[in-house]
């Protein structure tokens, strides 16, 4: 009796021993599909990003319909940097003098130098002054030349510029004498242009798409960049210029979105790497177009006319089949694919189109807020918008440094146009060799390195410091290339064109900012683009390569990636494609709420 009441006292101790294990071993065999399930909703996105991937394998990541994609969104490139800088051939500098052909009447065999020499009085050094002229009187010739003019008044029968070589805006709508432009007033019009444009064309583009925003920026470059040819005062011209600089800005970021989206890997890259040089190419053939031509009218008429062979990208030039994905338009999506493939001369599996399925309860929603409220996103706008405020304040401060070396005008934009074309080929062994984050670090570094050195370096040497000026444009093509490729691939495609047109919202800034500092104090300037640098340096650790990574189309993937590391695996807004998802979601929710079961149950019987 003692030893079967030591048995029952054994087996009711090593009851709630035997419940635990049990209880343990229940919650053990969940937790490897648990986190199977995990894994598998973490991938969910990645296989979705996938699918297009396998799509564009099948198509041909860079075949006969991508060559010629990048053709024909890059050519107008050229187009784009003749409008852009067109401002700086424009304003030569002229000399003007008071408009005295009354003496004509008295005297119409006088030549130009006897007859200013008669009708204009002299400064203090001998020379004819500009903005004065001789009261007009009655007398006979013989007598002005005997006891000359004495009452002198301002100019009132308008200006001739007799030294000129070219009709330039200046004496076109004269000007001089108290109308003289600042040209820091008409840069910055010019940056409102463009400010304007980036917002305007970047929400066009992704509410509309890239065909028609392209289709209306090339619109507005007819109207207003060839248009301007034929303006009638200075104040429309400043209309025009401001019309042109919106429709060109739109062209840029909407033919990069295009781009980005259509190719894979490094062609996409490679490709933004091209539209740079042909953007340097431009302003190349803009400075040879203006040394030939001897009127500003002729430079707008000649170089602006190719803009109408860009007529025809109505019929040719296809949609991004991402963005048609992500708007739903499935069947469009997959018309211009199988189009494309037919270029290519391939073909497309059946069973891959057919994945492209999105109903249209499902489609991602995106607008400008995301900037503030996806977390992801807020970091990528601040970072990236101090890179590019710091890129174009130091530009900026630069192009006016080379002032001081007394280079033509039209040397002055053909060195760093030449500079720049090898700047951007190098980004190619920089990207492919070291990613997107420590290419943008070490161009960056490069440029920030070269106006540290401009800012303590002696003045009087003026070749090294022309030297080390080159080198910091030649450092800063670099990087403004290869901000544009990491920027349109950390952005999603829904907010891809409104991403580029807000980021410039700090290249305006940084314009704006170097144009009024520059005026004040050059070493103030070059002191704020170190310290932007620097703070630009630190911030680019907090974003994530892209090199080799698929292209984001939606924001599920950067909110799935903030819930996951949060330990918040599943909310009540996510939305994903595929039915499998959708199961493996339902599935992980019912082994959740078993093994809490199991949990409670195994408690009750303690």
């Amino acid at each position: 009796m003692a030893s079967e009441g030591n048995l029952r006292v054994e087996l009711k101790s090593q009851q709630p021993s035997r419940n635990s294990a049990q209880h343990d071993a229940t919650k053990s065999s969940h937790i490897c599909p648990l986190e199977m399930l995990l894994h598998r909703l973490k991938a969910a996105k990645t296989n979705q990003d996938g699918k297009f991937a396998s799509i564009m394998d099948a198509l041909g990541e860079f075949g006969t319909f991508q060559r010629r994609l990048v053709t024909l969104t890059f050519l107008p490139i050229i187009l784009a940097a003749f409008f852009t800088f067109a401002d700086i051939f424009v304003f030569t500098a002229q000399k003007p003098y008071c408009n005295t052909s009354w003496i004509l009447a008295v005297g119409p065999n006088l030549s130009e130098a006897e007859q200013l020499n008669l009708t204009l009085p002299r400064d203090t050094n001998g020379s004819l002054m500009t903005c004065l002229m001789y009261l007009p009187v009655t007398w006979d010739l013989e007598s002005i030349v005997q006891f000359g003019l004495n009452y002198t008044q301002a100019c009132q029968d308008g200006w001739i510029y007799p030294e000129s070589k070219m009709r330039s805006l200046i004496n076109e709508f004269d000007l001089v004498c108290g109308e003289e432009i600042n040209v820091d007033i008409v840069l910055t019009i010019g940056q409102a242009g463009l400010l304007i444009g980036s917002l305007l064309f970047g929400f066009i583009s992704d509410r509309l798409g890239r065909y028609p925003s392209i289709l209306l920026s090339i619109l507005g470059m007819i109207i207003f960049g060839f248009g301007t040819a034929f303006v009638n005062s200075f104040q429309q011209y400043l209309f025009f210029r401001f019309g042109a600089l919106q429709a060109l800005m739109g062209y840029i970021i909407s033919s990069v979105a295009l781009a980005t989206e259509w190719l894979m890997g490094e062609h996409r890259a490679h490709a933004v790497i091209l539209e740079h040089c042909f953007f340097s190419l431009g302003i190349l053939f803009l400075a040879g177009l203006a040394y030939s031509l001897p009127h500003w009218r002729l430079l707008f008429l000649l170089g602006g006319a190719p803009v109408f062979s860009l007529i025809s990208y109505i019929w040719i030039l296809p949609e991004s089949p991402r963005w048609l994905i992500t708007k739903g338009k499935v069947e469009e999506a997959k018309q211009v694919l199988c189009y494309a493939a037919g270029v290519n001369k391939k073909q497309i599996p059946l069973n891959l189109l057919d994945k492209l399925q999105v109903s249209e309860q499902k489609m991602p929603k995106a607008s400008v807020l995301d900037f503030y409220n996806n977390r992801h996103l807020r970091k990528v706008a601040l970072v990236m918008g101090c890179v590019w405020f710091t890129a174009s304040h130091s530009y900026f401060t630069l192009s006016f440094k080379m002032k001081d070396f007394g280079v033509n005008i039209y040397f002055s934009q053909v060195i760093p146009g030449i500079v720049e074309v090898p700047a951007q080929l190098c980004c190619i062994f920089l990207l492919e060799q070291i990613g997107r984050k420590w290419s943008l670090a070490v161009t960056l570094f490069q440029a920030t390195f070269m106006n540290l050195l401009i800012l303590i370096f002696p003045s009087e040497f003026k070749s090294i410091m022309a030297l080390m000026v080159l080198l910091g444009q030649f450092s800063l093509a670099a990087s403004v290339t290869v901000f544009f490729v990491y920027t349109a691939e950390l952005l999603p495609t829904v907010l891809r064109a409104t991403g580029l047109g807000l980021l410039y919202l700090a290249w305006v800034a940084g314009a704006i900012l170097s144009l009024t500092l520059i005026s004040q104090n050059l070493t103030i300037s070059s002191s704020l683009c170190c310290i932007s640098a620097i703070c630009a340096l630190a911030l680019c650790s907090m974003l994530p390569e892209t090199r080799d990574k698929p292209l984001s189309d939606t924001l599920e993937h950067y909110s799935l990636e903030t819930r996951s590391k949060s330990k918040n695996l599943i909310t009540e807004d996510t939305i994903y494609d595929n039915k499998t998802e959708e199961l493996a979601k339902n599935t992980l929710l019912n082994r959740m709420t078993n093994v809490d079961s199991g949990a409670t149950s195994s408690r009750r019987n303690d």
